[in-house]
């Protein structure tokens, strides 16, 4: 009859133990994802609450008066007078501007690409189009200075003068005249267009090519045409991810310094023409930050930039969240 034996358990070296733990990959892999995702979020928040701490003296100062369009409109560092409404219009209408130009530029090369483009043709058209998310700001705005404003912005400005500028209505958003060397509000807003072109035609392109083929199938099944085929089903089917593509667009028009700056001719005027120079957030921070002449000029400039922060966040929350809820839609077939 065999006999066993128990014999104690040999105690593993530690290099066997760590060998072992290292073996559970899985572990090892969403510990290091949690940590580099909390690593992103605790960035965030540590902007946020420096550009907080650093605009105290600020916010104690002018409060919400310093956001409001109400009451006479001055950034004076002379006689420390700082109210930000002009900077912040001066953002607000070129981003728009820049959106109403590229959003339809934008949806047809999306369009084109996604639909009718030949396939031989549609990877090195769509390298070109990305290529302009390429191109660095600076360059943009010496392209701009020497070439589009005065071939492109001073004729369509002096035009919308002489034709629009004479509707009531719109007498105040164009009122001229438009300088010589064409730096404006216009200007700024027609090279954002450009600039972000890219963004929402390569994002565009994405959601129209994640819709399931059996959409395109079944429309033209019943009769439609392709291009009511592609009016009709694919845009409203893909609407919230075009329209967070759209709000991406905009999150980087609002934050755009150098081809701005380069452009828009940096003035503290309080009209609030198209057709003149102007100011916007990220330009007036870029021009007077170095050269700051009191604890508060810098103070608020950090406010300044606190409020593009917080624009620039809410902005792209709510693009990443559209742009999701139109991938969760979608079923597990998906066009390549």
């Amino acid at each position: 009859m065999q006999k066993f034996t128990n014999h104690p358990p040999r105690k593993k070296s530690w290099l066997a133990r760590l060998s072992q733990k290292l073996q559970h990959g899985d572990r090892l892999w969403q510990t290091l994802i949690i940590s580099m995702s909390l690593l992103v979020v605790g960035v965030i928040l540590a902007i946020g609450g420096l550009l907080w701490r650093e605009s105290a003296g600020s916010r104690l100062q002018f409060g919400w008066g310093f956001l409001s369009p109400l009451g006479e409109s001055s950034w004076n560092p002379v006689s420390n007078s700082f109210k930000a409404w002009s900077f912040i219009y001066g953002t607000l209408i070129t981003s728009w501007v820049a959106i109403a130009i590229a959003v339809p530029l934008s949806l047809g090369i999306a369009i084109f690409l996604a639909e009718l483009c030949p396939a031989w043709l549609r990877t090195p058209l769509g390298l070109m189009v990305e290529l302009l998310a390429a191109i660095p700001s600076v360059v943009y705005g010496l392209w701009g200075i020497f070439v589009f404003l005065p071939a492109v912005v001073v004729p369509t400005g002096t035009l919308l003068e002489e034709t629009l500028g004479a509707i009531p209505g719109l007498q105040v958003l164009l009122a001229g005249p438009v300088s010589l060397n064409g730096s404006s509000r216009l200007a700024a807003g027609m090279i954002l267009a450009i600039m972000i072109l890219p963004t929402i035609a390569a994002v565009s392109r994405d959601v129209l090519l994640a819709i399931p083929p059996s959409q395109r199938e079944a429309s033209l099944a019943l009769g439609a045409t392709r291009w009511e085929t592609i009016w009709r089903v694919l845009l409203p089917y893909g609407f919230s991810g075009i329209l967070g593509a759209v709000i991406l667009g905009l999150g980087r028009a609002l934050g755009e310094t150098m081809a701005v700056t380069m452009v828009i001719g940096n003035s503290i005027e309080g009209s609030y023409s198209l057709l003149r120079p102007g100011y916007t957030l990220s330009s007036v921070i870029a021009n007077e930050f170095a050269e700051a002449v009191s604890p508060l000029h810098t103070q608020a400039l950090v406010e300044i930039a606190l409020i593009l922060f917080v624009m620039t966040l809410v902005l792209n929350g709510v693009a990443r969240a559209l742009v999701w809820n139109v991938s969760r839609r979608n079923p597990q077939e998906v066009r390549a």
